[in-house]
């Protein structure tokens, strides 16, 4: 008899109460169970179960063996369980939170594109610059712009997150286009409310040389589009993603402003809680997100 059998058949034995319930259980006789628990005694050396005609009691030794024989046959469980789902196909529903701009712009082309490689799973996808809550149970993926430091959490790091600044031809003809960060403070800058320091703005520029400048506006807002839509307006600089201003950039609706400058770029991450088994469909995506948006590996 092989030591697994040995042990699944102990653990049995104390959680039925009584060779003959175990023997019941596993549809063998009690003096097949017997046998188990022989085996056991003999290769430790030790008795295992008190036994009388009314009753068993765990030994010292055997209560110590019970425990880890349960560690032991959780993790075989697990294991196998585990070997049969990487050969599951990806299929139910996919509860994922990211940051409004990016998630918008960026992620939702990548998420369609990922729904047509794994037809079986569907994406339900949240827009809110929160942090998101993956310990609780609400999403099962998040992708986060800044540090992450909650314990519970992976946090697998994707391309900075890059902002470009740019203005439509008309504020530029009329207010003139700036030659360093500095004279930002003398321009209109439109701002994102939510922004711990709105207006206090790092630039990296040639040569990983930095400036801190002290911008101001007359508009600030909550959500980056509408910043879009007032610079197309003409109401001054704005500071946005660069997948954000893409098109406009492209058509020349808004023009780049100090395009060897940007704002110091963010770390960002895809992040989800800590599983011994992830499903499928988890592993599946953050595969996807990762050759799509992780980090170049070194050459």
């Amino acid at each position: 008899m092989n030591k697994l059998a040995n042990m699944e058949m102990f653990v049995r034995v104390v959680e039925s109460g009584s060779f003959a319930a175990a023997a019941e259980a596993s549809r063998v006789s009690a003096t097949m169970v017997a046998k188990h628990i022989g085996e056991i005694e003999h290769r430790l050396g030790a008795r295992l179960l008190h036994r009388t005609t009314r009753r068993q009691q765990l030994s010292d030794v055997g209560r110590l063996y019970y425990e880890r024989c349960k560690q032991v046959l959780a993790e075989v469980a697990l294991a196998e369980a585990s070997a049969l789902e990487l050969q599951a196909s990806p299929r139910g529903r996919l509860r994922v939170l990211a940051p409004v701009s990016f998630g918008s712009h960026v992620l939702v082309p990548a998420l369609n594109e990922y729904m047509v490689r794994y037809p079986e799973v569907s994406v339900e996808l949240s827009l809110d610059n929160r942090r998101p809550n993956l310990i609780d149970g609400d999403f099962e993926l998040g992708i986060h712009i800044g540090k992450v430091d909650e314990p519970g959490l992976v946090a697998r790091p994707l391309r900075p997150y890059r902002r470009v600044l740019a203005a439509s031809p008309g504020y530029l003809e009329r207010r003139g286009q700036p030659a360093h960060p500095a004279q930002l403070s003398e321009h209109e800058c439109l701002g994102l409310s939510y922004w711990r320091r709105f207006n206090q703005w790092r630039f990296v520029g040639p040569g990983g040389a930095t400036c801190d400048v002290a911008v101001q506006g007359r508009f600030t807002a909550n959500h980056g589009n509408a910043l879009r839509i007032a610079a197309l307006n003409g109401a001054g600089i704005v500071l946005q993603p660069e997948a954000v201003l893409a098109d406009d950039l492209a058509t020349g609706r808004l023009s780049p402003v100090l395009p060897a400058w940007a704002l110091l770029p963010s770390p960002m991450y895809l992040i989800y809680a800590q599983d011994a088994r992830p499903t499928a469909k988890l592993r599946s995506i953050i595969d996807f997100l990762l050759a799509r948006f992780g980090m170049p590996q070194p050459a």
